[in-house]
């Protein structure tokens, strides 16, 4: 005799539901805790990662996290891995293969300055350059960079002193533009302002070629 399939009642149903969005959520990858660490980082600095708050924040319980991670350095760790691929091979990664090297330095401004929260966590970041472990992540970020610049540089037609004061320049703008943002934001424009802001700083920095530089910027 043909029997019709047993359903499980809606109460049984409703509660399996529900431990698999709390397994998914105690499943959480590494990058996951990662990001989070990150988000602390950008408003509360290096100190402001801690697993019990980053936990509640998530939706998980400390277990979850001991899945992944022996300690909170090693959390640390693996944020600023995080960063520092964010900072180098995802933003390089948006600028693209593009052959002309003027338009390569353009699309670095742009992408290096579209986001705040990046210029804060790169802030917080550097500010814990006391501890070994942050020194040399944020010393391999800023050397990619600059050679990356230094790199442009040269395409452009620049001798190599040249090219190295040039990249060395266009790097500290940015560096002083997130100190800026940072400790006195009411003084960086907005909107249409700061779009015409990002073009001066393109035609300051960044000559379409080594012999249009002025003499006085050495060029």
């Amino acid at each position: 005799m043909d029997t019709a399939p047993e359903k499980l009642p809606a109460a049984a149903s409703t509660g399996e539901l529900s431990a698999r969005g709390g397994e998914a959520r105690q499943n959480l990858s590494v990058d996951a805790w990662a990001q989070a660490a990150l988000e602390a980082m950008a408003s509360g600095g290096l100190e402001a990662v801690a697993v019990e708050p980053l936990a509640r924040r998530l939706g998980v319980t400390k277990g979850s996290f001991y899945w992944h991670f022996p300690n909170r350095e090693a959390l640390l760790h693996a944020a600023l891995a995080l960063w520092e691929r964010s900072e180098t091979d995802d933003i390089l990664q948006r600028v693209g293969p593009e052959p002309d090297p003027y338009q390569r330095i353009v699309k670095l401004f742009k992408a290096a300055n579209a986001s705040y929260r990046s210029g804060r966590l790169y802030l917080a970041i550097a500010a814990a350059e006391d501890k070994p472990m942050v020194q040399e992540v944020v010393r391999r970020v800023s050397e990619r960079r600059m050679s990356y610049l230094y790199d442009c540089y040269r395409a452009l037609g620049f001798e190599e002193p040249q090219a190295r004061h040039w990249a060395r320049f266009a790097y500290a703008t940015f560096m002083g533009n997130l100190q800026i943002g940072r400790d006195t934001p009411e003084l960086m424009p907005n909107g249409a302002e700061f779009s015409e802001y990002v073009k001066l700083m393109i035609r300051v920095l960044i000559p379409h070629e080594a012999g249009t530089a002025s003499a006085d910027a050495g060029g």
